[in-house]
């Protein structure tokens, strides 16, 4: 049934059911213009067309163990990953709750009074509520599915949060170019004791294929770090005016993420860090998403950001950006030890800046042009 905004029916129209008009579009006109989160330059206008979003339906319907009648918590940004579970939480007669802005407390509290039972969340929402609420004290048994995207958790406080929140926790992996489609880690996954496993992002949801790629477009063996590219229906028409950086990341007919990952011998895939992210010190490739998942294992380490810094001796020198978890406190010699430990002397890094909290795009990822810009200042990160 179509009813008008302005409430109402128009004259004549009785409040039987009848067929929507398809109207004139075809499945690539486009149907919305996504930006880019910017996390690593300029935002860019991503053009997805009408094909995209029906794909993106399917996979959540298919493989994100959507509730049978969603009551849908919307708490970050409806533009990024948050929008995109609000058209099939609806497709199944469901409620979307929003929220403006992101508040721990009220975060709980409207779970409880709404009966929430599935939520899009990112890694800094929930560290933000396993440091600062009780989430265990509440009521929080209508929750079906935590969906977490934008990134992975550290597998420490993923297990913390699985601890105390309850096993629901669904890991989306993703981007704006391709609909939010590309692998997902279901419920069952996380059931698993290992913490290595914990950080996988999983395996390819339904009608996405995925290669892991050299530099020159190679598949690289199992175990090793390629570059994903992706193919599916999902994937965008191309960035807004930007031909060149179109014919880029498009290249071949996949798209190519820029995003680098390993797949182990069972086909699930690990991402190890953003090609722009890589740290190259003193001709190793360290992973910033390694060096950040061991300083969050510390116990005293809440959350963690790793950078390369320019240095004359290393090219690029390991910085990390840690912050506490309430009523700890940092000893950095001992951060630095654990580290040494548990991952080796190479993932260590030479300086460890305690922060306050770490800085945040718009869409709730940790902003690493910030962090970077007063080491690197207006100079081309290019360490070879």
């Amino acid at each position: 049934m179509v009813i008008p905004a302005a409430g109402g029916l128009p004259e004549g129209e009785s409040h039987g059911v009848r067929p929507l008009d398809a109207g004139p579009a075809t499945e690539l006109d486009v149907a919305w213009l996504q930006y880019t989160g910017g996390t690593t330059g300029r935002p860019k206008g991503v053009m997805q067309p009408h094909r995209s979003m029906v794909q993106m339906v399917s996979a959540h319907m298919a493989d994100f163990e959507l509730p049978h009648l969603p009551r849908y918590l919307a708490s970050a940004p409806l533009t990024h990953a948050t929008g995109l579970g609000v058209i099939p939480a609806l497709l199944r007669g469901g409620t979307v709750v929003i929220e403006q802005g992101f508040d721990p407390s009220r975060f709980l509290d409207v779970i409880e009074a709404e009966r929430i039972n599935c939520i899009s969340g990112l890694p800094t929402m929930i560290y933000t509520v396993l440091d600062h609420e009780r989430p265990e004290t509440r009521d929080l048994s209508s929750l079906e599915v935590i969906w977490y995207a934008t990134g992975p958790m550290s597998p420490v406080r993923l297990a913390e949060a699985r601890e105390r929140i309850g096993p629901v926790f669904s890991q989306i992996y993703g981007q704006t170019e391709s609909t939010g489609i590309g692998t997902v880690l279901p419920k069952a996954a996380h059931e698993t004791a290992s913490l290595e496993q914990l950080a996988s992002c999983g395996r390819p949801v339904v009608g996405n294929r995925i290669r892991l790629i050299d530099d020159d477009g190679h598949d690289v063996p199992v175990g090793e770090v390629g570059e994903i590219a992706m193919r599916n229906r999902g994937v965008m028409l191309g960035y807004r005016n930007l031909p060149e950086e179109t014919e880029a990341a498009l290249k071949g007919g996949w798209l190519h993420t820029e995003d680098l990952a390993r797949q182990d011998d069972e086909g699930l895939l690990y991402i190890v860090d953003r090609k722009k992210d890589m740290i190259i010190s003193g001709g190793f490739n360290i992973y910033a998403s390694e060096v950040e998942a061991a300083l969050t294992g510390h116990p005293a380490v809440g959350s963690a950001a790793a950078i390369g810094v320019p240095d004359e001796k290393w090219g690029e020198k390991v910085t990390a950006f840690v912050v506490a978890r309430p009523g700890q406190h940092v000893d950095v010699h001992a951060v630095q030890s654990f580290v040494k430990q548990v991952k080796g002397s190479m993932y260590v890094p030479k300086d460890i800046v305690v922060v306050d909290s770490l800085p945040q795009t718009v869409v709730g990822k940790v902003d690493k042009k910030a962090l970077r810009a007063p080491y690197w200042g207006d100079s081309a990160r290019n360490v070879h």
